[in-house]
């Protein structure tokens, strides 16, 4: 039986050399979730081909053809281009650390080739309001995606938060009473910060959150530590000391 061809949103997670002019692409599609393609031809020394190798960089939103087999680890690509064409994400410093923290805890917390079109679709606005956002609204969205995005796998947050619970427990994701008995919980003022952040619906809200510094590269190691307790081998994120000393 020959593979079907699909077409398919996709957006790049990450991109590593095959060979002299291929590459092997791990792409979360609308259709098929996370899938990983072998690409052709697309490294060569003219000028064309690597304006190909281009695409595949992380947080590329592309309009695929692809191959799809279930049993195949790797499938091909038949025809690729944008889907979204970005203004800054690739030429802006800030706004590519950002872009590549989301593609980077994205990947860690997909583990599985299961369509999810809902946590695409959530996925591919954050990334295209990061495109055209600025100012607080561009340093407040690593907080607001991490926070958003365990509603798709499972282990939300509960926005339980009062003047009476307003200690963040990490292992149990809701707000409790009282200090917990284990390290991992936020004080008061975090827990206050991230029951706001939890409460935004649309990016463009992230204005009215006014953030030090400081406070928000501790906010997201915090948040790295949640994602550690509840994601099997999560392990550490490699975008975030960049993250954090660029949004510094």
């Amino acid at each position: 039986m020959s593979d079907k061809l699909h077409k398919t949103k996709g957006i790049v997670l990450r991109a590593v050399k095959y060979g002299e002019t291929s590459m092997v692409v791990s792409i979360f599609t609308e259709l098929f979730g996370l899938q990983s393609y072998l690409v052709n031809g697309v490294r060569t020394a003219t000028k064309k081909g690597s304006g190909k190798a281009n695409l595949f960089q992380p947080a590329a939103i592309l309009d695929l053809v692809v191959y799809h087999h279930e049993s195949k680890q790797l499938n091909r690509i038949k025809e690729f281009k944008w889907g979204y064409l970005y203004q800054h994400v690739f030429s802006d410093v800030p706004k590519n650390a950002v872009a590549l923290f989301m593609t980077e805890l994205l990947g860690k917390c997909l583990k599985q080739p299961e369509c999810n079109p809902e946590l695409f679709e959530f996925t591919e606005d954050v990334f295209e309001h990061l495109d055209r956002s600025s100012g607080t609204v561009m340093a407040n969205l690593p907080l607001f995606f991490a926070l958003h995005l365990p509603v798709h796998f499972g282990f939300r947050m509960d926005d339980n938060y009062n003047e009476q619970q307003n200690f963040l427990d990490l292992r149990e994701g809701m707000f409790v009473t009282g200090q917990p008995m284990h390290p991992h919980f936020l004080e008061a003022k975090e827990s206050a910060i991230v029951s706001q952040l939890l409460k935004v619906m649309q990016p463009e809200e992230l204005a009215q959150i006014k953030l030090g510094h400081d406070f928000r590269r501790h906010l997201l190691q915090r948040l790295e530590t949640f994602y550690a307790l509840h994601i099997q081998d999560f392990g550490t994120m490699k975008s975030l000391p960049v993250l954090r000393e660029i949004l510094g």
